[in-house]
């Protein structure tokens, strides 16, 4: 999730033991820096190996395990500056519960966050939520806010409870959007053999439907209101390494930053219609309905008629929609 939503949850939950009225606003502070503490592992990164922030980003800080560690770097960080109001303890409780609630969220985003590493690598995806939705976020705030004006703790509480509720509630969409994609996969007479549902950007009515099938993965979305109105989107050929680099060796860095990507993107990778030196990973794009490249890894060639087997791939980022695009998107959200 953004930092914000981070920052909303994890002062909701500390703000919820603060019994001391006077102790909400230190809550509050503390808990928002706690919960968004995490993702400092986003500074993890090499100049020489673009996907090493991949492989570290909602890995060990964002495992349950790391939890109380996490909570207690971020005591002995805030406490010199805060020990005059409240002690120790009291810092660090305030922080473990910031810090809980962070790997937890991340987890409903479609994503996905090692939450039990070092035992294991897999990256849960729960999928009910996008990772911004101002109806998530905006009432939090709202009510964290009042608990602090009010100097009432109620407030903070029904902000974790609507928070719980709002993500929970996102499993009943996303088990229509199942039925939805396994409808639309039989009525053109497709046997699903993986799919991903997952909602679109800032919202949680219109999801991404995509499965694979035959060598091939279909993109469309779903409008879920009353009714149900699909979106017919596009198809694109599943990346086949040998076929489509050819003259890439196997043992060459490049060969194996591509199983590296494989991992982080679950396996929906495929070539950009734009650019055949381009691996994208399929299951994101600005429109639900679309296959187009928000990341991937740039296959270099030069490099292996140079020699240079030791070198890593390239790492694209589109950071923006176009006019087009953002007026689409919001055609398909109104």
């Amino acid at each position: 999730m953004d930092p914000l939503s981070q920052a909303a949850l994890g002062a909701s939950l500390s703000q919820s033991f603060a019994k001391d009225k006077s102790k909400q606003f230190s809550a509050l502070v503390i808990g928002a820096l706690a919960g968004m503490a995490p993702d400092l592992d986003m500074f993890i990164r090499s100049e020489h190996d673009p996907l090493l922030f991949l492989e570290f980003h909602r890995q060990f800080t964002h495992s349950l395990i790391f939890i109380p560690f996490g909570a207690l770097l971020c005591s002995l960080l805030f406490y010199p500056f805060i020990k005059s109001k409240l002690s120790f303890a009291q810092v660090y409780l305030f922080s473990l519960l910031g810090y809980a609630t962070h790997g937890l969220l991340d987890a409903c985003t479609s994503y996905g966050t090692q939450l039990f590493w070092p035992f294991s690598n897999e990256r849960v995806a729960w999928g009910t939520v996008s990772i911004v939705d101002p109806m998530f976020t905006l009432p939090i705030i709202i009510l964290v806010a009042l608990a602090v004006y009010k100097k009432n703790v109620t407030y903070a509480r029904t902000g974790f409870i609507y928070a719980v509720l709002f993500l929970s509630l996102g499993l009943v969409q996303k088990h229509r959007a199942e039925q939805a994609v396994y409808l639309l996969a039989e009525e053109r007479g497709h046997h699903i053999e993986r799919s991903q549902i997952k909602p679109g950007f800032g919202n949680r009515h219109v999801w991404k439907l995509m499965y694979e099938y035959d060598g091939r993965y279909y993109v469309d979305a779903v409008r879920l209101l009353w009714h149900v109105d699909y979106i017919k989107g596009s198809s694109i050929q599943k990346l086949n390494v040998q076929s489509d680099f050819p003259w890439l060796p196997e043992g060459s860095q490049q060969a194996k930053d591509i199983e590296r990507f494989r991992w982080f993107s679950d396996d929906f990778l495929a070539i950009s219609p734009r650019d055949k030196n381009l691996i994208i990973d399929a299951r994101y794009s600005y429109l639900p309905n679309r296959i187009g490249a928000m990341w991937g890894i740039e296959i270099k060639k030069e490099y292996i008629d140079l020699g240079m087997l030791d070198k890593h791939v390239g790492y694209m980022m589109n950071n923006g929609m176009d006019e087009k695009t953002r007026r689409r998107f919001w055609e398909m959200l109104f």
